[in-house]
């Protein structure tokens, strides 16, 4: 286990296996499950550091991929850190670059040895291995780090996704040989796709290889809610009790939620800042979307029940006046009460956890939610 490193489980909840617990960093304690706001450039976009924490946020996450190509991991580095050089004191995490291959880059050549690819920015050739990826990722300096993998498609056939398996599985090998990084956490990610046996294969061997958490990849890229649902019961059944569990890259209501009731302890995404940039806002009563006329002389708060700075502060008629004048103060407010949204979920959601009401609760606020149409 990292230097600093490990989870402390508090309390299961009797009804479901949705756990209460106590994350330990370098950089503080936060509690489990939470939610963590993604922050791709080193920068969660419009919120400042003391924004994000007003918000209640705990690890926030960067992205290996793109902050090698700007400013570069040396210049991080130079700065002493990601904490240093983003003026976040809280714990951070840090992909391996393995989703944004899969999602930005054109004409991909995967071998053995890594993956060549082109900068989705001027179009020059880039490779990254499983070492490169942890020599990154250990200059940038987060307190969690995670393994380089093969995020596939979907769908794909069982074969495919074996000889996909296998090889994350020998990326996770060499990855987990090339880190140094003794105060940094290393996660392996499960893959597998919709194929049971396949991700309890892959959960299995990487078990074995005693990471300090574990994540599960390969959801939300396009395969229906029930398929995702059971990729993440596949995985999360074969993972250890006393390691955090990471499910990468969701956001929405639903699939929180969901995931909790598993025993997934750390979700990410950008969906709240994203949709609400586009006037798109999670509230207690379901979707609102910002843009519609009937908010002109709304003069109630976007939602009544939310303490953030945006609801305690401004009515749903300045908000829409904001976004249709393309100010950046709208959309940093309505970012603001998005991230805080969602983490105010996850702390109703702990408190639920403890008073083992957890089943309860995650039915009472999707009859709530209401929002057919989901996020």
């Amino acid at each position: 286990m990292a230097k600093g490193f490990s989870l402390e489980i508090k309390h299961v909840d009797k009804n479901s296996k949705a756990r209460y617990g106590i994350l330990h960093t370098n950089h503080g304690d936060v509690e489990v499950p939470m939610f963590m706001p993604v922050g791709t450039l080193a920068t969660v976009k419009t919120l400042s550091p003391e924004e994000l924490k007003q918000c209640g946020a705990g690890v926030i996450l960067a992205n290996t991929y793109h902050l090698s190509l700007r400013p570069g991991e040396d210049i991080v580095n130079e700065a002493g850190g990601l904490h240093k050089f983003m003026n976040y004191p809280g714990p951070i995490l840090t992909d391996s670059g393995g989703f944004q291959v899969f999602s930005l880059a054109d004409n991909r050549q995967i071998t053995e040895e890594g993956v060549t690819f082109k900068n989705h920015l001027n179009g020059a050739k880039l490779f990254i291995s499983p070492e490169r990826a942890i020599e990154i990722e250990e200059k940038l300096g987060a307190d969690i780090a995670m393994s380089f993998d093969e995020c596939c498609p979907y769908p794909v056939t069982h074969e495919y996704m074996k000889n996909s398996v296998d090889r994350t599985l020998r990326w996770a090998k060499r990855g987990k040989i090339a880190h140094t990084k003794e105060d940094q956490a290393l996660f392996g990610i499960v893959q597998g796709g919709e194929f049971k046996d396949l991700r309890e294969y892959c959960a299995k061997e990487l078990v074995k290889m005693d990471f300090d958490g574990y994540s599960i990849g390969g959801t939300s890229i396009g395969e229906p809610k029930d398929v995702m649902y059971k990729m993440v019961g596949y995985a999360v059944s074969y993972l250890p009790e006393d390691k955090p569990r990471y499910l990468m890259g969701v956001g929405s209501v639903d699939e929180i939620l969901d995931g909790i009731e598993k025993g997934v302890d750390m979700f990410d995404c950008v969906l709240p800042t994203r949709i609400a940039r586009h006037g798109a806002l999670m509230t207690s009563k379901g979707r609102v979307n910002i843009r519609d006329k009937k908010y002109e002389r709304d003069f109630t708060p976007l939602d009544d029940e939310c303490d953030c700075y945006c609801c305690k502060n401004y009515t749903k008629a300045y908000l829409r006046h904001l976004y249709k004048c393309d100010e950046i103060f709208g959309k940093r407010l309505l970012s603001i009460h998005n991230i805080r949204f969602l983490i105010h979920m996850m702390e109703e959601a702990r408190e639920a956890i403890k008073e083992d009401s957890f089943v309860e609760f995650k039915r009472n606020f999707l009859n709530k939610f209401n929002d057919e149409r989901g996020f």
